[in-house]
């Protein structure tokens, strides 16, 4: 009897071998994004996590490590996603934190990348968004403020009812949170005239077809809430097909009582990134590049 070919076998012998591939999304080469001689571009070396080994070594995880590519990305097809720059936070230290990025490293990158001529958009949650004159109001099929399906029931979602005992306990501090000011944008990184402000994945989607744009850089916070999880964040703008390239040093997470030294959430976050199918680099990077 013939025997079965293991899943190592198989991922060795594959010409679709990855990580990348086992989430569906295209394999390429550093050498297939190229864009015409008289076009304005933006050298980048986008890194990310390189799932494969060369030749000879053993497959192990031990043996895989970052890769850096070499980019010619083109002004005319690229823009830049501002998701939740909001003008505070609840929690003092992704506050500050955040506040020294802004004054730091998102305002001068933000000088710099209007000055190239490439597009600043401001994703601030629906909420913010459609309090701002620039927002686009894209008609798409997805509302703002979609109705809710039936299902889960309303009980549930609330947590009344035959589901009160899976409720979250109560927090006095919540309290608190929700008589603060409402967000809003950062002062200092408001949206000017021309710069478009979308209140959900499928706004953003609708304006980056009718201007073909298909290079999104992120900046924002936090890493590990918005910046994944919204539907106009990094993920979920993967999966339409985009090529997300995160500003690393422009974000950062909310940590826990055990990550906060090390800032594990916000890094290891990245890394998740950088591992399915995303890129980053480093502001200076964007800087030194336009």
């Amino acid at each position: 009897m013939k025997r079965a070919t293991t899943r190592r076998e198989f991922i060795a012998r594959s010409s679709i071998a990855g990580a990348g591939t086992m989430l569906g999304m295209k394999a390429f080469s550093p050498d297939e994004i190229r864009s015409s001689a008289d076009e304005k571009t933006i050298p980048v070396r986008p890194r990310y996590y390189r799932w494969h080994v060369d030749q000879g070594v053993e497959w192990t995880e031990a043996n895989t490590r970052h890769n850096q590519l070499n980019w010619q990305i083109p002004v005319s097809q690229t823009a830049l996603v501002l998701v939740d720059v909001w003008q505070r936070h609840y929690i003092k230290d992704p506050e500050e934190r955040a506040e020294m990025i802004i004054n730091t490293k998102l305002i001068p990158l933000l000088t710099s990348l209007r000055k190239s001529g490439i597009k600043i958009i401001h994703a601030p949650s629906p909420e913010v968004a459609v309090t701002s004159p620039n927002w686009i109001r894209v008609q798409t099929k997805e509302q703002v403020f979609s109705k809710r399906d039936t299902w889960p029931p309303e009980e549930f979602l609330s947590s009344t009812g035959e589901y009160k005992p899976f409720a979250m306990p109560y927090e006095p501090m919540e309290e608190v949170r929700q008589k603060m000011a409402p967000l809003t944008f950062h002062p200092k990184v408001l949206p000017q005239e021309g710069e478009p402000v979308v209140a959900n994945g499928a706004e953003l989607h609708e304006y980056l077809k009718q201007n073909k744009l298909l290079f999104l850089l992120y900046a924002g916070f936090n890493t590990n809430a918005c910046i994944i999880n919204r539907d106009y964040g990094t993920i979920r703008m993967r999966d339409r097909g985009y090529r997300i390239i995160l500003v690393r040093d422009c974000t950062t997470g909310m940590e826990s009582k055990e990550t906060q030294a090390t800032l594990a959430q916000t890094n290891s976050t990245i890394l998740n990134l950088e591992m399915f199918g995303c890129f980053t680099v480093a502001s200076d990077e964007l800087i030194k590049g336009v």
